[in-house]
This record gives structure tokens, sequence and C-alpha cells, in this order.
């Protein structure tokens, strides 16, 4: 199965945030996309989830245009996490993980399926603690693993999720990444995230793709995607890939003139 986008240009107001980027990508796999602010990172994530239409390309779910998937099908298949979520309701965080079954709710509501569906998604995203607290009384963090719990409810092929480690401690960022790849090495979903934390691309992801002025710079390995070279394009810096106690990391060196 494939999720695919091919010379996708998108303008908002005066700026051309997209300008012809193409891409497919894979289940089985954890793709990290990359890039500064302003890349066109987001604006990339919501076209593949069919939130947002190109100006011109495509967008191809397996062969079919994602436009042409009824969005009752297109939610059952693709799970969007945003980067700003907003929680309106004074409702507990099981209710809130429950609202990611939507797509496949019935006439009679939450069927003992769906239960046990929010059940995994729960303790996957480790919130099994938090699951009677008032969304409200949350903090960020904590609100943050409810909201990927949502996502996971639905059990999705894909899942899209724009900067899901932002607002979580250093060992919840490390829980999230673990998730993400055995979503992709051992049940075969397909995982794409943005990310600003360049060591956690490096660590977690198969394939990162890198943005720059709204194009691919780079598209690969993590190791090729990131290297000196086109870290030094992207962001200016100088920076190099060296060995710790984990694997490889990304060592920030400078500001390049």
């Amino acid at each position: 199965m494939s999720l695919s986008v091919t010379d996708a240009h998108v303008r908002l107001g005066d700026k051309q945030v997209l300008g012809g980027v193409s891409a497919t990508f894979a289940t089985g796999q954890v793709t990290a996309i990359v890039g500064p602010n302003g890349a066109g990172k987001s604006t990339l994530l919501t076209c593949l989830a069919g939130l947002r239409k190109l100006d011109r390309g495509q967008v191809l779910l397996d062969s079919t245009d994602i436009n042409d998937i009824p969005a009752r099908t297109r939610a059952q298949r693709l799970a969007y996490l945003p980067q700003i979520p907003e929680v309106a309701w004074a409702i507990d965080a099981r209710t809130l993980v429950g609202l990611g079954r939507t797509p496949f709710i019935g006439a009679r509501g939450l069927s003992t399926a769906d239960d046990e569906a929010v059940d995994r998604a729960i303790n996957l995203a480790g919130v099994a603690d938090l699951a009677d607290r008032t969304v409200a009384t949350l903090s960020g963090g904590e609100r943050a693993r409810v909201l990927l719990a949502r996502a996971l409810a639905g059990e999705p092929e894909w899942l899209l999720a724009d900067e899901p480690l932002a607002g979580l401690d250093p060992g919840h960022q490390l829980d999230a990444g673990d998730l993400f790849r055995r979503m992709a090495a051992e049940q075969g979903h397909g995982v794409i995230v943005t990310l600003h934390d360049l060591h956690m691309a490096l660590r977690m992801a198969d394939r990162v793709l890198v943005l720059a002025g709204g194009r691919v710079l780079a598209d690969g390995a993590p190791r090729d995607a990131l290297s000196p070279e086109i870290l030094a394009q992207t962001y200016g810096i100088e920076a190099r890939t060296a060995e710790g106690a984990a694997g490889p990391m990304i060592e920030i060196i400078s500001r390049r003139n």
C-alpha cells in the first residue's frame, strides 16, 4: 500500500508554500519530514491527509485520488494528528480517545469491538493512568499522549502526525518513537511524522524527507538525508553525525556565516 504526492503546489496568500513536491510513502516504514520553519512540512501533511486541496498536483492513496475517496472511508484509513489540537469539551480522556472510533460507529454507538480498540489504543499510548481524568486537567504533554491514543483508536493504515513529540518529556519522546517503530515494523502501518528534532529523526525514522522553501532537498536513508552538506544547505549550520552510546546522533557545532 502506498501514499504518494506528485508535483504538489500550494500557495497561501502571496507565499508559495509547496513548489513541486513529489514523494511516495510506503507502509511498514516511519518517514520523518524535517526542515526549517516555514518549509511547508505541515502543509504537505494536511495535503497527504486530504484535508487541504492542492493548487496543482495530485495525492494518491494506493491508485485513487485522495479527493475521490469518501470522507468516512478516508478517515478510517488515515489518522491525522495536528500540531496544535484543540479540545473544546469537558470530557474525560477515555471518552476523547473513543472519538477516534467515530468513522466506524454505527447507529447504536460504540460496539464491543470499538471498546476493545479504545482499550488497545490507551495501552499502546501508555495513558491508562489518565483515562478517567478530565482532559482540561491534563498537562500539555499528557494531553498530547491522549490525543495520540485517539488517533490510534481508529487503527488506521496510515498515521500522519504533525510534531507529535513536541511538548513531551525525553522519556515519553522515546516511548512515542518506539511506538511508531513498532507500528511500522511489526504491524505494517505507514507512519509519517514532521519533526524539528533531528536527533529523533535520525534515531527512529527509516527514511527522512528534507523540505526547504517548499521543495525537497533530500529524500533517503536518515544518515544520507541528514548529511553535513544537506544540514548546512537547509539550516545554515555546521553539524556532523557522531556515534553515541545508543547509536548515531547529530552534533550541531555552530551557525555557519
